[in-house]
């Protein structure tokens, strides 16, 4: 399997998990029971979710848009992104989801960092509290356009999160998926592939701001110890009741490597499953969707699922992948 065809497949498996949970987001598990039952393919929102009510199946949310943002901004600049660059990217697509009437706008740690960016505050110091999942939703062009070394990686996981998740915790759990995903990438198994993202998250989180939470590396290394050889009610329950799925990256960054340890060869059951769990659904599907997808490539994701959530988005990934590969190469 060529490196090309693993990169395609962590961005298709982000925007294909992420289409998988846009459905459930924000619901709990209950909820998600009643109006749903069992995801087992891409489904329509409900009227009654609390995001996206209405919109059809396929769609994605802002982890597959910022993704991409992310992705041409690091294309644009070289593999660089510039903060004010990056803050005005963001505002601009949040108006356009506010034109499209939608409630998935910037999450608390990106809202709170650009206002006081806008307010003076320096961009070092802007994402000093932000401690949610929104870097790590949004790393893996990142990991596609770095090689998984662990120096260079973290200085480019740092430089794309710092602005808005410039803490222990945001740095850790982005530096997680990088790592997995540029592993994967480069042809690593998943026991590898997931060892790297538990070294990555230890030498990222003193990268940032201290911040209270559960050590993100720790719980990465317990959690895969935990859920090995569960069947899939147990892993269920581990997962929605205690490791967790709200937008704190300690648990959803987390639950995404638990899922990806348990069902690693079966990945559109992991990604369904996440998007039962309840909570960050679609987040946690597309972080877990990017790993497996690293791992299994785009010819291992099922062809009918990727081609719809491409469709309906109108997602043209190529040209995106090609050029953070040509990064990529260049940085070796």
């Amino acid at each position: 399997m060529s490196a090309r065809d693993r990169a395609l497949g962590a961005f298709s498996g982000l925007a294909l998990g992420d289409a998988l949970g846009m459905p459930t987001q924000s619901m709990s598990r209950a909820d998600i029971a009643v109006h749903y039952g069992s995801v087992a393919t891409l489904l329509d929102a409900v009227a009654a979710q609390p995001i996206s009510p209405g919109l059809p199946a396929g769609s994605v949310t802002d982890d597959t848009e910022q993704a991409v943002l992310v992705a041409r901004l690091l294309i644009d600049g070289g593999g660089r992104i510039e903060p004010k660059v990056f803050a005005e990217a963001l505002l601009d697509w949040e108006a356009g989801i506010v034109r499209r009437g939608l409630a998935d706008l910037l999450g608390p740690s990106t809202k709170r960092a650009l206002e006081l960016l806008e307010a003076g505050v320096p961009p070092e110091e802007a994402g000093r509290t932000g401690t949610t999942n929104g870097a790590a939703m949004r790393i893996t062009p990142v990991a596609i356009a770095t090689p998984p070394e662990l120096g260079a990686l973290l200085d480019a996981v740092v430089a794309a999160s710092g602005l808005t998740h410039n803490t222990s915790l945001g740095i850790a759990g982005a530096a997680a998926v990088a790592a997995a995903v540029s592993a994967g990438i480069d042809g690593a198994d998943l026991p590898t592939a997931l060892d790297h993202a538990e070294r990555a998250a230890a030498a990222g989180a003193p990268r940032g701001h201290w911040s209270a939470g559960g050590d993100i590396a720790a719980r990465i290394r317990w959690a895969r110890g935990w859920v090995r050889g569960m069947d899939v009610p147990a892993l269920a329950d581990a997962v929605a009741e205690v490791i967790g799925t709200s937008v704190a990256a300690q648990e959803s960054v987390v639950a995404a490597f638990a899922l990806a340890e348990a069902l690693g060869d079966r990945p559109v059951r992991a990604l369904t499953l996440a998007a039962e769990l309840g909570g960050d659904t679609d987040t946690v599907a597309a972080m877990c969707g990017a790993v497996l997808g690293a791992q299994h490539g785009l010819s291992g994701l099922p062809a009918d699922l990727v081609a719809a959530v491409r469709r309906v988005n109108g997602l043209d990934l190529e040209p995106v992948v090609d050029g953070l590969l040509h990064l990529r190469s260049s940085a070796r």
